[in-house]
């Protein structure tokens, strides 16, 4: 990570009264891909010329890439990271009147993929400093019907895996890594996703590896259960008309794996400028002396945070995103409501008050962008903007 310290740039107090237009995007995507364009064109016409397009050479090549990397003897993709989720808990035979422990503070299809299999997904709470599930409070959740853990490493930030496995190893669970935003990421020095039974990627363009669309990717070190996700997300079928399991039809097709492969050997240039802005906001938050004022993100000892986002706390979040809209500056909001609050899920039964932490962090928390072609001009307008909203820091 760098040591360096970019000056902060003077305030312009020239302000439109009327909200303007973002200064730059929230995530600028069309700045990754210029880049690389000739690459990843001269990939896809490849791959049309080839007229190959379901699974085939161009995926093959990319699972044993995406496995390397990812540090897993197996890496088997799909359609969607959604999917991913879905056939993790599929080949763990998860199903009607099973629970799965996970976190209320996530992206909907995380417990998605655990009610669409008729199972229950059982809540607990997060830890406050780092928004991933409170190994503290899981065994208490622990039932004679709990069959997996789900940890998500949210926004990049890997969740405290070893009590989990622990946890599982004591009860005969499965452990499922819900690594969607955290690709690059590590814990105790092993890429995420390597770690539990499953790890759970997804491709979708706003992620650190995205696709041109939608996309996902299952990792295991379990070669039994590598076959078994090869052949449930194939119509359950390894040969052709001959199906040994419901399956569902989730493959990745041949032209995302194209266009994938180029990007992901740009991935490691990309996750390390990521933290290197990561560490510029640092800076210009504490010398602003905004550090009393903001909760800053914090990467725990042993792990390796890839800031899929730059995610800041604080009490007047809805008052500072306004200022900061005002100023052009672009936010947003992971996630403004648990989702044992939302209506989906109330037949579940929680209330509110019934995770505090979770309910706390949807009223407080606010992404800043981060992505890797972000200038630290860029971020010096952020950190400048919520300087104007704290006069007193």
């Amino acid at each position: 990570m760098s040591n360096a310290s970019p000056a902060l740039a003077p305030v312009d107090h020239n302000h439109s009264a009327s909200k303007p237009k973002p200064a730059f995007p929230f995530l600028d995507l069309k700045a990754q891909f210029d880049p690389i364009k000739d690459e990843i064109i001269s990939s896809v016409v490849k791959t049309l010329e080839s007229q190959r397009f379901i699974l085939g050479p161009e995926v093959e090549a990319f699972e044993s890439e995406f496995a390397t990397a990812a540090s897993s003897s197996a890496a088997i993709a799909c359609a969607s990271g959604s999917d991913a989720l879905l056939l993790a808990l599929m080949a763990l035979n998860v199903g009607p009147g099973d629970e799965v422990i996970t976190t209320p503070f996530t992206f909907v299809a995380t417990v998605g993929s655990i009610v669409r299999l008729g199972a229950k997904p059982v809540f607990v709470d997060i830890a406050p400093d780092t928004y991933n599930l409170d190994p503290n409070r899981v065994e208490a959740a622990v039932t004679s019907r709990t069959r997996a853990i789900m940890p998500v490493h949210l926004f990049g930030a890997s969740a405290d895996l070893h009590p989990l496995l622990e946890i599982a190893e004591r009860n005969g669970l499965s452990v499922v890594e819900d690594a969607a935003q955290a690709i690059g990421a590590h814990y105790k020095g092993r890429p995420i996703g390597s770690i539990g039974a499953i790890g759970c990627f997804s491709f979708f363009p706003s992620k650190n590896l995205g696709g041109a669309g939608d996309g996902g990717m299952m990792t295991t070190n379990d070669a039994g259960l590598a076959e078994r996700l090869r052949v449930l997300r194939t119509h359950g079928s390894r040969e052709r008309y001959s199906y040994e399991l419901i399956g569902m039809n989730s493959r990745l097709d041949a032209l995302q794996a194209a266009i994938l492969r180029v990007k992901l050997r740009y991935l490691d240039g990309w996750t390390e400028k990521r933290r290197q802005n990561a560490e510029t906001y640092r800076q210009f938050l504490t010398r602003s002396g905004l550090a009393d004022r903001i909760g800053i993100p914090i990467e725990p000892a042993n792990t390796r945070h890839v800031y899929n986002q730059f995610t800041i706390r604080v009490a007047d979040r809805d008052a500072l995103r306004t200022h900061l809209s005002s100023r052009g500056i672009p936010t947003e909001i992971y996630y403004p409501s648990p989702l044992h609050l939302q209506p989906a899920f109330s037949y579940l039964g929680y209330h509110t008050g019934a995770f505090p932490e979770s309910e706390r962090a949807s009223r407080q928390v606010l992404s800043l962008p981060i992505y890797p072609e972000l200038t630290a001009e860029m971020q010096s307008q952020v950190v400048r903007a919520i300087a104007e909203f704290y006069p007193s820091a």
